[in-house]
């Protein structure tokens, strides 16, 4: 029964891999276009920066932090195959006025022709168990992983349609197809990208717009570091389960619009779910243990 189930996944896959190119879009060419990245000045959202500026983009980078922004733009230039490429730098919060953001998608247009791609990077990592979070992380979560997605999104859609092109991307997270514990705060905005992305898809696909969902693990970079200063037990011993992928391997996969690479990632996350599943309850029987222990004293 065992080699029947996995004969149909090994199916079930390949199937996948063979069909693709008849439902995925024509690739979008690099070459010339204006990419929009926020989230821009560091980590993942730097790195795809980077990545498409050596396939010859023209490149805004956006982010709150004016300092790094001036940073990134430096690094993502030495990336130039040729002269004629632009990196343009806007500080704005993405995800607190639609207004500031409608007008700095307006402004890089602008300078830089319509959006042909627009990645989005901006967001935050939090954890903590439930009860302990306080009530504002919540609010602060969806706001900056989901609205700051969705600002952009929509101040971009419009020309898109007008033009009959475009690829827009999201960048949630393992944390966004699998709760996990510790990331009360942090799945649910995570998870709200992708029924954000199901059902703009299915809006913009007759306008020749495509839309994709990146779920990385656990990425080497600042905010990771910033959230494991935090990390409950449980979550840590999750986490180490998967390991560190480095921004520069997201960057790659993301360009290259690997929707089918990105769907694969989903059916093995679900595999580790036993597995992350008894790590808790070790956790939970070691504490309760210990806190007999205590009282016995």
């Amino acid at each position: 029964m065992l080699l029947v189930v996995v004969a149909f996944v090994v199916a079930f896959v390949l199937l996948l891999y063979m069909i693709s190119p008849l439902i995925s879009p024509k690739p979008l060419k690099l070459n010339g276009a204006h990419v929009v990245v926020t989230g821009g000045s560091s980590g993942i959202g730097k790195s795809i920066a980077m990545e498409c500026y050596r396939q010859g983009a023209f490149i805004t980078l956006v982010a709150r932090d004016e300092s790094k922004l001036v940073q990134a733009k430096k690094e993502v230039e030495k990336c130039a195959i040729n002269d004629k490429q632009v990196v343009l730098c806007i500080s704005v919060d993405v995800s607190k006025d639609y207004g500031q953001v409608e007008s700095v998608i307006k402004q890089c247009q602008e300078k830089l022709g319509p959006v042909d791609m627009l990645v989005n990077c901006a967001g935050m990592s939090f954890s903590g168990k439930f009860e302990e979070v306080e009530v504002e992380r919540f609010r602060s979560m969806m706001e900056v992983n989901y609205l700051g997605s969705v600002y952009p999104t929509r101040a971009v859609i419009t020309t898109m349609k007008e033009r009959r092109m475009g690829r827009i991307m999201f960048i949630s997270s393992q944390a966004g197809q699998i709760g996990l514990f510790g990331y009360t705060a942090y799945s649910p905005s995570k998870f709200a990208l992708r029924g954000l992305a199901e059902s703009l898809q299915m809006e913009m696909k007759p306008y020749n717009i495509y839309v994709t969902v990146a779920y990385p693990p656990d990425t080497d970079t600042p905010g990771l570091a910033e959230e494991n200063r935090t990390k409950p037990l449980e979550t840590r011993l999750i986490s180490e389960t998967s390991g560190v992928t480095q921004p520069e391997q997201v960057a790659k996969i993301v360009v290259k619009d690997a929707i089918v690479t990105m769907g694969l990632f989903r059916t093995i996350a679900l595999f580790y779910l036993g597995s992350f599943d008894s790590i808790v309850r070790r956790c939970m029987i070691q504490r309760e243990q210990a806190k007999a222990a205590d009282k016995r004293e």
